[in-house]
């Protein structure tokens, strides 16, 4: 469930990044990127992942929008995890806020792209 704390704030249990990179991998669970399009751009991002800028995460997370995204509207259905993560983390938290303003139960936040990657998950470009 989501530990609306914690996992925005890096206390209390932390993520496995290798788990998420299974889970990921596997289906079993949805990646976004909360980075703006350019720094996407400039420094790549984790293999599989969604990219839906906190600028715009607003509309991109809310069902009543006209702009809710299909992946997302699919994951909050089905109860799939969906892991956040930004340059720092700070962004991601706040998406984190957002999403469960939004109802989104199953969200926590990775952290940025290194935790990815530090758990064997693939960065493109």
């Amino acid at each position: 469930m989501f530990n609306l704390f914690g996992s925005m704030m890096n206390s209390g249990p932390r993520l496995d990044p290798v788990e998420v990179v299974r889970q990921v991998t596997a289906g079993e669970a949805l990646l976004v990127d909360v980075r703006e399009e350019d720094e996407v751009r400039f420094g790549g991002k984790a293999k599989g992942s969604l990219n839906l800028p906190l600028s715009r995460l607003h509309l991109s997370a809310d069902p009543n929008s006209g702009h809710f995204d299909k992946r997302l509207a699919k994951a909050k259905k089905d109860g799939q995890p969906i892991y956040l993560y930004c340059a720092s983390g700070a962004r991601s938290g706040r998406a984190a806020m957002l999403m469960s303003n939004h109802g989104f139960e199953n969200v926590q936040n990775l952290g940025n792209l290194h935790a990815w990657h530090s758990g064997g998950g693939a960065v493109v470009r």
